[in-house]
C-alpha cells in the first residue's frame, strides 16, 4: 500500500508505516471497525491503534462515524467506528477509473443507455462464470459463504453473515470494489452485479448499500427459502450500510 498523505516516506519509521498500513488494511478487509476490534486483529493495544488512528484521520485516509445500532438502542451515545475515507481506499487500488469512466460515458452518448446496461450485464455475466462454479459446488445453506469467498478472490473482499434483528435471511458485504469510483457515476454496474448474485444464489435478493452511494460496505440481502425480501428505501439503504458485517 502506498501510503496517502503523509509526509515523506523516509520520515516515518518503517515499522510505523508498516503497522499503520495493517490498521488500514483491516479496515478495508472487515469494514467499518472500533478501536477495540482493530485493536484484536491486529495485536496492538488500544491505546496504540488509536495512535495510528488519529494520524490516519489526520491524513485523511480515515474517517469516524457512529456506530450503527440495530434493535433497541442502549443509552449512551453510539461507539465510534472507523472507515476508509475515498482517499484511503484509492491507496490500496491503482486504477483507471477516469479512463472506464470516460469510455462508458462515450458509449452512452453514442449508443444510448441501453448500450451501457448492456456493458454492464456482459461484463458481470463474464466473471460470474468462475463464481457460479463455487457458488454451485457448495450445500444450499452455504451458497451465499461460498459467494464471498469468490468475490474476495477476486479483490472484493467480501463476507457473508446472518441479517441482523428479526430478518430471516444473511447479508453479503463487499468491503471494497474496484470500481466504486465509477459505478458512482454508472449505477447500472451495481444494478447488473446485483442480478447476478440473484441468478447464482436462485433467489431475489435486495441491494441495501454500496460504496459507490457513499455507504462505508456493500450489502446486499438475501432471504433464506421462503422468506420475503425486506422493503428498502433508498434512504434507510444509505444509513444501513454504514456499519454491517
Amino acid at each position: 500500500m502506498k501510503y496517502v498523505g503523509e509526509a515523506p516516506q523516509e520520515e516515518l519509521a518503517t515499522g510505523e508505516r508498516s503497522t499503520r498500513n495493517r490498521v488500514a488494511r483491516s479496515i478495508l478487509d472487515h469494514g467499518p471497525s472500533t478501536a477495540a476490534d482493530l485493536a484484536k486483529r491486529v495485536g496492538l493495544t488500544q491505546a496504540a491503534v488509536r495512535r495510528h488512528l488519529d494520524a490516519l484521520v489526520s491524513d485523511g485516509v480515515v474517517e469516524a462515524r457512529d456506530q450503527r445500532v440495530y434493535g433497541a438502542r442502549t443509552r449512551g451515545r453510539p461507539a465510534k467506528v472507523f472507515a476508509l475515507t475515498d482517499c484511503g481506499r484509492d491507496a490500496f487500488d491503482q486504477s483507471y477509473d477516469k479512463l472506464a469512466a470516460d469510455a462508458l460515458r462515450w458509449i452512452a452518448e453514442t449508443a444510448g443507455d441501453e448500450a451501457v446496461v448492456a456493458f454492464a450485464r456482459a461484463r458481470m455475466a463474464a466473471q460470474a462464470e468462475v463464481y457460479r462454479a463455487a457458488v454451485e459446488a457448495a450445500a444450499p445453506e452455504d451458497r451465499t459463504e461460498a459467494l464471498a469467498r469468490a468475490l474476495s478472490a477476486d479483490g472484493y473482499a467480501a463476507t457473508a453473515r446472518s441479517a441482523p434483528g428479526p430478518q430471516q435471511g444473511e447479508q453479503l458485504c463487499q468491503h471494497h470494489c474496484p470500481v466504486a469510483h465509477v459505478a458512482e457515476q454508472f449505477p447500472q454496474l451495481c444494478e447488473a452485479e446485483t442480478e447476478i448474485f440473484s441468478s447464482l444464489l436462485g433467489t431475489h435478493v435486495q441491494r441495501l448499500a454500496t460504496l459507490a452511494h457513499g455507504d462505508g460496505v456493500c450489502t446486499t440481502y438475501v432471504p433464506r427459502s421462503g422468506h420475503a425480501t425486506p422493503q428498502t428505501t433508498s434512504v434507510s439503504a444509505s444509513t444501513a450500510g454504514r456499519n454491517p458485517a
